[in-house]
């Protein structure tokens, strides 16, 4: 293992099996961990704060990694509770609270043209709490790659803005996009504090295709307000009561697994 301790937080860089467990971080003046060219890195047990309003202060980084198991943690920053970068391929997260902070994100993707990845992602068991996005996927417009095989599952939002967003407009202007693939929503209750509770805003070059949505029931923070969702350049399928309504995924009574 090889771990430094620097303005960048805490970096364990190619390391292979890795076991980190009750450790606590706070303030750090950038992300707070990070994994990057690691394989089988097993977290648990940390408690990761920052103040509401630092920016750049991402919990845990993840990139070019592996085989990343991370569970029952508590994270709250100025930025992304977790953010999974390029490279990153079979990542486990589960019981994780998240808030402050930007919620869980992959991506960014494809900044300056770049041919970037993610796969095989599984968030289970998560709460959002006061965050400004919840399950979340961005992406540079102009980029090329993939984002694929992504599951977020038993979701609880209390307060979230945003709480579920595919982004492929990220920042940037152009025509070609980070394919975004395989996608699974599968009960994620809670309240939004913004009337739009789901957003996918996809590329017409490249669009986002195979996103299914399972048993989603997203209320407005404020009684008596309906949420609402933004649905773009989308293909896929839902089941069961889809709250607020996502016109353009097709109904389905028996839904594939796609992961």
């Amino acid at each position: 293992m090889h771990g430094t301790l620097n303005l960048q937080g805490f970096v364990i860089g190619g390391s292979n099996n890795v076991h980190i467990d009750g450790l606590t971080f706070e303030d750090s003046p950038k992300m707070h961990i990070a994994f990057e060219r690691s394989e089988w890195v097993n977290a648990t047990s940390l408690t990761i704060q920052a103040p509401k309003h630092s920016p750049n202060t991402d919990g845990i980084h993840i990139q070019h990694s592996k085989n990343i198991i991370i569970y029952n943690t508590s994270i709250g920053t100025g930025d992304d509770c977790i953010s999974i970068g390029d490279g990153s391929s079979h990542i486990n997260i589960s019981n994780i609270d998240c808030g402050p902070g930007h919620g869980i994100s992959i991506g960014s993707l494809g900044k300056d043209g770049k041919h970037e990845t993610v796969e095989f992602v599984h968030v289970k068991d998560v709460s959002f709490t006061g965050t400004t996005n919840g399950a979340r996927i961005k992406t540079w417009q102009g980029g090329k790659g993939h984002a694929r095989n992504i599951t977020f599952e038993h979701i609880t939002c209390i307060d979230s803005a945003r709480p579920i967003i595919i982004d492929q407009y990220y920042c940037d202007h152009k025509t070609s996009a980070v394919r975004v693939s395989n996608i699974v929503y599968d009960q994620i209750h809670g309240t939004s504090d913004k009337e739009i509770a789901v957003e996918f805003s996809c590329s017409k070059s490249v669009p986002c295709y195979n996103i299914v949505m399972r048993n989603i029931s997203l209320h407005s923070t404020e009684d008596g307000t309906q949420t609402s969702s933004i649905c773009q350049n989308v293909r896929g399928l839902r089941n069961g009561d889809i709250i607020p309504d996502v016109p353009c995924l097709n109904e389905a009574e028996n839904l594939p697994i796609v992961n």
